[in-house]
């Protein structure tokens, strides 16, 4: 996700002036507004498989668990790469003076498409999927199409939203998204409601409420203007698409390996249910991260468009330096504490190895992200989306080879492997980047700042 509406840096000043510090320091138009609802998102995922798991038995938390990764590692994937366009292009045009109504219909109509072609595979492989993957429920599969269609104009209304600078309304879908989805789970747990469907659609449609409500408010309006083509909208657009479905799909490939590995037994649901809580545990300091470099990097950008290189590196450095520390911090914290969190928190049970294990492959990831952004603001889309797709491969052959290995050790191990491929690409990329003399671009190095696939 991005912010694209920051205002330009100031000219640099002299050595000492304290204007100068201060507007270094400044977070961009609307960081503190998405800060806190992505903070609240991260806090309404774990809040939501707290309650789904305390309405429904194992069957169904975990087709609930299926149904909830799927979901993120379809839809962000699809319609993230149009919010981002969408965004910079609308950006563009605001600073021109130029309305942006022909723009939405161009990228309206791409978003129908991506959804259209994702609704018909999925319906195509509606059998498989409601009866091996999850478990003999047609119902989720029907929720899964309703998400990744609700999910589009989501992404589109937050494009919108981040183009034309209307930033308390971007957090509002963001926020909105797990607030309503648990007062909905609530409301069902308390009535008494046992049907995993109730449930499902709970989680396929709680994100349309966030778009309704800032709609009604006029917040999605746009002026007319200048027609608009196509090569306004999409010259990343291939690049972007492939790392973004890459990236969401690693990241939620743990839990979606699980569920179709898994026995179809009682123990097999629980086993399901388990690994979903712990991967989203594992994922706490990556949500803690996305908060912070928010308000980190567009900093840097600041210090890169004034010229101030060596600050730059400097401050890239320490930003590196949060990463590890972070994912240090929560693979001691998931091995240290892991276990009592999950059992008092998600009446679960996951051994410690396992936690630090998923812990150390998110801190993994982080870095990777970090490196990625940097990549992105050096003009290597094309290296982003090979990175992506590098570590989601590695993944997916780590998991072939080890066939003899227990369930939940291939999928660690292998998560871990992909994180660690894709962490590998990116910093040799970053070199290569930077021995070939090429030079960061402030404006993507805003976007980069605020891509993030993590959604759940």
């Amino acid at each position: 996700m991005r912010l694209t509406n920051i205002a330009a840096p100031p000219p640099p000043a002299a050595s000492g002036d304290k204007k100068s510090l201060t507007a270094r320091l400044s977070l961009p138009d609307g960081t503190l507004s998405v800060g806190i609802g992505l903070i609240l998102s991260g806090i309404g995922s774990v809040l939501f498989l707290r309650i789904v798991g305390s309405a429904l038995d194992d069957r169904g938390t975990s087709q609930i668990t299926a149904l909830w990764f799927t979901t993120f590692a379809l839809a962000p994937g699809l319609f993230l790469p149009l919010e981002q366009e969408l965004g910079r292009a609308l950006s563009a045009r605001r600073a021109l003076g130029q309305g942006g109504r022909p723009l939405l219909r161009k990228v309206v109509l791409l978003g129908a498409c991506l959804a259209g072609v994702v609704v018909i595979a999925t319906l195509a492989a509606g059998s498989w999927l409601a009866h091996s993957y999850f478990d003999r429920s047609w119902i989720m599969v029907i929720a899964l199409v309703l998400a990744v269609a609700s999910y589009a104009p989501v992404h589109l209304s937050r494009g919108i939203c981040s183009g034309v600078g209307r930033f308390q309304s971007y957090a509002v879908v963001i926020g909105g998204d797990g607030a309503v989805r648990i007062v909905a789970c609530i409301a069902l747990s308390i009535v008494g409601i046992k049907s995993v469907g109730a449930f499902g659609f709970a989680v396929a449609l709680a994100p349309l409420l966030g778009v309704i409500y800032i709609a009604t408010r006029g917040q999605l309006k746009l002026d007319d203007g200048p027609p608009a083509s196509w090569k306004e909208v999409t010259p990343n657009l291939g690049w972007l698409l492939l790392g973004s479905l890459m990236a969401a799909a690693l990241v939620n490939a743990g839990p979606i390996a699980i569920n179709v590995l898994a026995s179809k037994d009682t123990s097999g649901h629980q086993l399901k249910t388990f690994f979903g809580k712990g991967v989203i545990l594992a994922r706490i300091p990556l949500f803690m991260f996305q908060a912070v470099q928010a308000a980190l990097l567009p900093r840097l950008a600041r210090l890169a468009t004034s010229g101030e290189m060596f600050e730059f590196r400097r401050g890239f450095k320490r930003l590196m330096g949060l990463v590890i520390l972070v994912g240090a911090a929560g693979t001691i914290g998931a091995f240290v504490l892991g276990p009592f969190v999950m059992e008092h928190l998600f009446k679960a049970v996951l051994s410690r190895q396992t936690l630090a294990i998923l812990a150390f492959g998110s801190a993994l990831y982080m870095v990777a992200l970090a490196a990625a952004q940097a990549v992105i603001a050096l003009h290597g889309h094309a290296l982003v989306a090979l990175g992506w797709t590098v570590g989601m491969v590695s993944f997916i052959v780590a998991l072939l080879v080890q066939r003899n290995e227990a369930v939940v050790h291939r999928v660690e191990i292998s998560l871990l492997i992909g994180s660690g491929a894709a962490m590998v690409s990116f910093l040799l990329a970053l070199r290569s980047k930077l021995a070939s003399g090429a030079e960061f671009d402030r404006a993507l190095i805003v976007e980069a700042a605020l891509d993030f696939p993590v959604e759940s």
